[in-house]
């Protein structure tokens, strides 16, 4: 009976964390996308900032993939 009231508590727990960081990962995704645009419009041609905008996809790509897991996922969870 103790190990049933446990397991069901850690699955419990594990899906609040999985939906936490579900939310954490699409508002840095947000972040991350909104602060490229920002700086790809700079006009100046200043090379740190063309650096930083190349450069922001490996933040970005990650992130992209993990929004479309859990598109998936929530999709797969409806039907």
């Amino acid at each position: 009976m103790i190990s049933t009231v446990t397991t069901t508590t850690t699955t419990t727990v594990t899906t609040a964390d999985v939906m936490t960081y579900s939310i954490i990962a699409v508002i840095a995704l947000i972040g991350f996308l909104a602060v490229k645009e920002v700086l790809s419009s700079d006009e100046t041609g200043n090379e740190t900032l063309k650096a930083l905008v190349s450069g922001s996809n490996v933040a970005i790509l990650p992130l992209l993939i993990v929004f479309a897991a859990i598109v998936i996922y929530r999709v797969l969870t409806i039907v």
